[in-house]
This record gives C-alpha cells, sequence and structure tokens, in this order.
C-alpha cells in the first residue's frame, strides 16, 4: 500500500514515490520515425532546441505531444550529476500521522516546488536516533540536492549533521544550541504567547495555566518564555502545578486538562503549545459541563484548519504554514544557488486569531 504521505503530497506537488507504478511511456525512436528524423535530431530538440531549424523543431515537438512522449527524468538526472529532489523527513511517533502542522507545510512546500521542476521526496520515521539514520541514507545516497529540517531541537543532531557534510539545507525553526550558521524561517514563539497571555491578562484574567510542547522541541522553551514574560510584567506568580508539559497530541491536552480542572481551584484560562492539545482541553470541559470562553478560556498556537471548526472556535496564535513552506522552498533554491546564509536566517511575526474559545474570567 503506498504510504500515506507520499499520496498527500501527490495532491499538492511533484512528489516521487519509489512504490507509483511506472506509465508507458513511447519510445524515443517513434518520435523519430514518425517525424522523419533520427534519434538524434530528437534528442536535440528537447535537449539543446536552438540547434535545430524552428520547421523541424515544431514538428518533432507535435508529434512527442500526441504520442505522449516524455524523457526519462532518471537519465537527465544522471547526466546532470543531480537529484533533482528535495527531502522532508517528518519525525511521526508510534509511527501515526496526525498532526496538521505537516499536512499543511506540506501543501505550502508542494505548491512552492511546483513551478520549479523539483520532485519532493518524504519519508516518516519516529523521532531520535533512527531519524538521523534516514537523513544519512537520503545524504549518503545522494537521494535528494537539499533538505528541509522541521520541528527543530534545542542540540539538534540532524541540523549538526547537514552542517558536517555541508549538504544545502533550510530549517523551519531554528536551534538555539547550535553556534554555527545555517538558514532558518522561524515564527517568533514567544512574542506569540506573550501576546496571547497580554490578551488574557486584559482580559481580567490572573490564574492562567500553561500546557507545554515537549522540553527538547526548540519551540516549546520559546513559547514558554512569552508566557513568563507577560505573567512577569504583570506582576503574577507562576503556579508550578500549572505549568504542564504535553506530548502536542489531542489526548494529551485533554488528559492533562483532568488534572488542571480538579478542585477546588481552577484556572480561568488554558494557553496551550498547540491547537492540537487546545483541542483536547476543549474536550475535557465539555465533558465536565464547563464552557469554553465563558468559564475558562482557551487558546492554542498554529491556527490549523480544524481550529475553526471546534465548538466553540478556537482562539489561536496563527501561524502561516503554506506560505512558510513555499518560502522554503525559495530558501533552500537560494541557498543551492550559493546565497550565503546570513542572507537566509528569517524570523517572522505571528498573528492573534481571536474566535469564540476566549473571554474575560467568571465572575
Amino acid at each position: 500500500m503506498e504510504n500515506v504521505y507520499i499520496a498527500f503530497c501527490k495532491s499538492i506537488g511533484s512528489i516521487r514515490s519509489p512504490m507509483a507504478t511506472p506509465r508507458l511511456n513511447p519510445d524515443i525512436r517513434r518520435v523519430a520515425a514518425e517525424a522523419g528524423v533520427s534519434i538524434a535530431t530528437v534528442s536535440r530538440v528537447l535537449n539543446n532546441p536552438d540547434r535545430v531549424s524552428p520547421q523541424t523543431r515544431e514538428r518533432v515537438l507535435e508529434i512527442a505531444a500526441r504520442l505522449g512522449y516524455q524523457p526519462n527524468p532518471n537519465g537527465k538526472r544522471l547526466r546532470k550529476g543531480r537529484a533533482e529532489t528535495i527531502g522532508l523527513v517528518i519525525p511521526s511517533p508510534q509511527g501515526r500521522f496526525a498532526d496538521s502542522f505537516f499536512l499543511e507545510l506540506l501543501a505550502g512546500l508542494g505548491e512552492g516546488l511546483s513551478g520549479v521542476g523539483l520532485d519532493l521526496l518524504v519519508a516518516t520515521c519516529p523521532p531520535g536516533a533512527e531519524e538521523l539514520t534516514v537523513y544519512r541514507r537520503l545524504v549518503e545516497g545522494k537521494r535528494v540536492d537539499g533538505l528541509v529540517v522541521a520541528r527543530t531541537r534545542r542540540q539538534d543532531e540532524r541540523i549538526a549533521y547537514l552542517l558536517e557534510q555541508n549538504i544545502p539545507f533550510v530549517s523551519h525553526g531554528r536551534s538555539d544550541l547550535i553556534t554555527t550558521p545555517y538558514p532558518y524561517l522561524d515564527v517568533d514563539g514567544q512574542q506569540g504567547f506573550y501576546m496571547a497571555t497580554a490578551h488574557l491578562l486584559h482580559l481580567g484574567h490572573r490564574e492562567i495555566a500553561f500546557i507545554g510542547a515537549p522540553h527538547e522541541l526548540n519551540f516549546a522553551a520559546h513559547r514558554l518564555a512569552g508566557y513568563r514574560q507577560a505573567m512577569a510584567e504583570a506582576n503574577l506568580p507562576l503556579r508550578l502545578e500549572w505549568l504542564l508539559e504535553g506530548d502536542l497530541s489531542e489526548n494529551s491536552g485533554y488528559q492533562l486538562a483532568q488534572s488542571l480542572l480538579e478542585p477546588p481551584r481552577l484556572p480561568t484560562a488554558i494557553l496551550c503549545a498547540n491547537d492540537l492539545m487546545a483541542i483536547g482541553v476543549l474536550r475535557a470541559l465539555r465533558e465536565r459541563g464547563l464552557q469554553a470562553g465563558r468559564e475558562v478560556s482557551v487558546i492554542g498556537y498554529d491556527d490549523i484548519p480544524q481550529a475553526q471548526y471546534t465548538d466553540p472556535p478556537l482562539s489561536t496564535v496563527h501561524q502561516p504554514f503554506r506560505d512558510t513552506g513555499k518560502r522554503l522552498v525559495e530558501m533552500l533554491l537560494a541557498r543551492l544557488a550559493g546565497v550565503p546564509v546570513a542572507a537566509l536566517q528569517e524570523v517572522w511575526v505571528p498573528e492573534l486569531v481571536l474566535r469564540g474559545s476566549d473571554g474575560p474570567p467568571p465572575t
């Protein structure tokens, strides 16, 4: 069965799948025979058209189009010494793929690659040592010309390896403990959660809980820092029992909300480091008969497509995933063309999107 990620990427752009069934392709000899020219002439039309008369070129192209002939891309790749492929390795815990973050990022990457004649090779594996093995296989097997690194970690072995191998790449996110310059595009998570926390404080909330991301992920520290900054500016203490860490899944948010919602003292607002955990919190509130936005406010992070369809619609910090994916392609192409790393380091400002899951604290 074809990998679900490969099937998805085929719907958004150019992707190569080793499991895809090859399409029958008319032989170049048939094109030459019907056009009344040599095989060498057909090859020149396709690769060096300026060396062929306009009349011959037009006739060969017309016949090739009518027959559905396409040159073998693998042969061209071998001659050029390039894979003409960009790689993305998706860390997928327990072999599951439930995070819309990657679906939206893939859509943007596919849109960015669709007009430049490059393929997108997608691999999945559990995070950790096995993930680095996949990177080595792609790089040492020369299966990709460059890579996009996603879900960066504070000490990221993937980035360290790619720097060591001098392989062109761009990361979606930063890795704070790696000092060697590298190209990245990040969305300012500290600013995002500072805005979200400040908004809740402005509404009158003082008892705000925080469900963070796994601490090894780089953005986890940034988002927590934004929350801490806003609380400190309001001279409010942090309650350690309300500082929790989830695994970014909906079930994680649901389970952690159970502990936050135990009497006698409940938070009036809960910030979640991603939308999936926030959706889990909304489910926990419903089961306890609590109204999100009226009795307990909930704000997520990412603005995945499901966020606007929850009950109530989820307030969240918006990341422009599709624009991010397209920009990552542009940056990687620039790096492949030799643009200096210093010109390829960007941090974007997020946007707070208010819907129905936040409001003033209950009186």
